[in-house]
This record gives structure tokens, sequence and C-alpha cells, in this order.
């Protein structure tokens, strides 16, 4: 007979967001990629953008490349949950694809700069927002100035703007420190499984209770 801890843990919770949010250079591909490697039920949010690729990168898997107009047309129908402009190009988080997600049952990981997650903290109450921190700001220039991908132009922008980004730490639910990737990585695992835990995200709860009931002795 199953003990009441084996049924507990057959529990599933529903999905939910979890969103990555800091200033540039502060680790968030990197944090993704781990997560995504070890959670299995998590799954990325492709973003569309109108940036052009770069080396190695594939439409579909890294972003959704479009051109301007074809992201004016995603505004106008409706198709973005939150979009906005950074550096002179446009991005988004694409509507259908956040659903289709949910409707098989997973938690989607979005990263999603400083304007992004304030649209989204609007949109989705119920999501896990965490906020990533530099361990000092003197590493945080140093990461943004070894950007290959960056012109010297774009890479000042971006010191500029950090630290109005690192103020919006306030309004988040979690604050993680980026310094070693290994214990960055445990510590978001570990709030998404503390998340998962949560009464009001548990599916079928009256169900998983009346089972418990019928395993009580008499």
């Amino acid at each position: 007979m199953k003990i009441w801890s084996e049924v507990l843990n057959q529990k599933v919770s529903k999905p939910f967001i979890v969103v990555l949010t800091g200033p540039s250079g502060v680790g968030k591909s990197s944090v993704t990629r781990e997560l995504m490697r070890r959670k299995k039920d998590l799954v990325y949010s492709v973003s569309v953008t109108t940036r052009k690729i770069r080396e190695g990168e594939v439409d579909g898997e890294d972003y959704f490349f479009v051109t301007r107009e074809g992201f004016t047309d995603l505004i106008e129908n409706d198709e973005l949950i939150e979009w906005a402009e950074v550096y002179g190009e446009f991005y988004g988080t694409p509507k259908k694809y956040i659903e289709r997600l949910f409707e098989r049952g997973k938690h989607v990981l979005i990263d999603a700069d400083t304007q992004g997650g304030t649209r989204l903290r609007a949109r989705f109450e119920d999501g896990v927002f965490i906020f990533l921190l530099p361990p000092s700001f003197e590493v945080l220039i140093e990461r943004l100035h070894r950007r290959g991908t960056d012109s010297e132009e774009v890479k000042q922008k971006r010191i500029e703007s950090a630290g109005r980004e690192l103020e919006e730490v306030s309004k988040y639910t979690y604050a993680v420190v980026n310094d070693v990737l290994e214990e960055t990585v445990q510590c978001v695992l570990a709030i998404i499984s503390s998340e998962e835990q949560k009464v009001g995200r548990v599916s079928d709860l009256s169900g998983w209770i009346d089972r418990l009931k019928g395993m009580a002795v008499p």
C-alpha cells in the first residue's frame, strides 16, 4: 500500500511562468541555458525580435526573427503578451506560443529585460519573478565590455542603463546574486521547486485529499 508521502509526491503543479530579469551583462542567458538543461518541465519562451540574426543562432530556437513591419503586425493583432524597444530593436513575447506550452502542462521560462519584466508582472500576477544581480557593479561593467556582439556605443548605453535597471529589484519577489553560475542555478531551481509546492498551484487538490482520506486507517 502506498504511504501518504508517496501520494503527495505525485501531485502536479499548475503551469506558471518564471521570469528572469536583470541588467544587460548579469548573465541571464547562461543561467537560462543551465535551467533548461536540468529541468525538463521548464520550457524556454522564444521571443520575437527585429534584430539581425547572429552567428550560431537558429531562427525559432533562439528567437523568431521578423522585420519591423512584421513586428508591427503582431502588435496590431494583439499577438504579443508584452513587447519593448531595447537599444533600437524590438523584442516581444508571443501569446500563442505561451498558451500552447501551458496547455501541455509546461512551466514557461522567460528571459526579459526590466521593461518586459514590468509588463509581465502586470499580466501574470501568479508568475515567479526573479531578479538577477551582479556580485558588484564593477563586475557587471567588466562583463559588458567583454561582450563581443555589441558595438562600443551599445556597450556604453548598456552601462549607463544598468544603474537604473538595478533600482527595479525592489519590485521583484526574489533576488539572486549571479556570482558562481552553479550556485545561482541551484538557487533558482530551489525557488521554482518551492513555488511548485504552494497549495494554490496544485492541480486537482480536492482529488488528492480524497485519495489521502481513502488511505486512512479506520
